[in-house]
């Protein structure tokens, strides 16, 4: 990669990092499912009127939108406005890269090798020691609800594998516009329509550019940026600067939200990123089908890229099966 490119990816990644203590901040001005509806509305709005019309059918931009906007992000928001810290969040929540593994296994036939189930167990032991930590001074049903978020993502990862989306940009938008009625119709039943329009009501410049911030820079530029690198470069290339998320997320909020790390967080945090690691840029087996199609003995099937990402969230690959190309891959936070 040239070192504009690798200085484009780290910039994604400081700004899907940062964007945790934005959405901590954003906690104190709104409900965290009208705020989630929010987001999604501006990133959506009026982005819908530039990217085209949809690249892949209804049913992946619908069903992506209901287990990410709806469910990862929802469960996300409420886990973090009950008390699970941001920094925390950040690296938790990449406990995703495991359930889109083990859930492609499921759902897609995908064998992991022996060095991703190793990924595998580092990672979940890095959550353990994150549980333990929380447990002593934390709310844990709010860590619950991160990982359950995390869970959802790696539902949503599957689902855009399925998709392949060629834009990835373009299905974001899309994907974008899904969850908005959901998440205000939950904020109705379940937050109230007084403590909504009092929120709404003391919106101010500063609710204003978190909505901006979540939306617009970490959905439009992020998501773009990514797609681009993801475009110039082999995916392989362009993953592991997503293992960056929790560095900026943990380092930002220690910073500018005061979070304390302890000696067990910091090893959770080793254990984690170097499981994902592992978990994410192990290669792929693929399972026999029940009835296989036959293949020409001169064009054998491409790999599949890493399933691991951010943000952002979300993950489209093989789109592009043509001799020498790289699968396309895309994450958001």
């Amino acid at each position: 990669m040239r070192p504009l490119h690798i200085a484009l990816a780290a910039l994604v990644a400081a700004v899907w990092g940062v964007n945790f203590v934005v959405i901590e901040v954003g906690l104190g001005h709104f409900p965290p499912l009208l705020f989630s509806a929010l987001r999604f509305l501006v990133a959506a709005l009026p982005a819908v009127f530039f990217v085209g019309r949809p690249k892949v059918a209804w049913k992946w931009i619908v069903g992506v939108g209901l287990t990410l906007g709806v469910a990862k992000f929802g469960l996300l928001f409420i886990g973090m406005d009950r008390g699970m810290p941001a920094g925390l969040s950040s690296l938790v929540l990449q406990v995703q890269a495991v359930f889109t593994a083990l859930f492609a296994a499921v759902a897609l036939g995908e064998r992991p090798g022996r060095v991703r189930v190793l990924g595998m167990v580092v990672a979940l032991a890095g959550i353990g020691v994150a549980a333990v930590d929380e447990g002593t001074g934390g709310p844990v049903f709010a860590f619950v609800l991160v990982i359950a978020a995390a869970a959802c993502w790696g539902v949503s990862n599957v689902l855009t594998r399925k998709a392949a989306p060629a834009d990835s940009l373009n299905f974001m938008v899309w994907v974008s516009t899904v969850p908005v009625l959901p998440l205000l119709g939950l904020s109705l039943v379940f937050e109230g329509w007084d403590r909504d329009a009092a929120a709404l009501a003391a919106l101010d410049w500063s609710g204003a550019g978190i909505i901006v911030y979540v939306a617009w820079i970490t959905t439009v530029f992020g998501f773009g940026v990514w797609g681009y690198l993801l475009r110039q470069h082999p995916a392989s290339s362009v993953a592991p600067f997503t293992l960056l998320v929790p560095v900026f997320g943990m380092s930002s909020a220690a910073l500018l939200l005061g979070e304390s790390v302890s000696p067990l967080r910091w090893c959770a945090a080793a254990l984690l990123v170097g499981g994902v690691a592992l978990t994410s840029l192990a290669g792929t087996r693929r399972g026999r089908t029940t009835a296989p199609e036959p293949e020409p003995r001169s064009a054998p099937a491409p790999a599949p890229a890493p399933e691991q990402g951010l943000m952002a969230a979300v993950e489209g690959v093989e789109a592009d099966t043509g001799p020498g190309r790289e699968s396309p891959a895309s994450r958001v936070v």
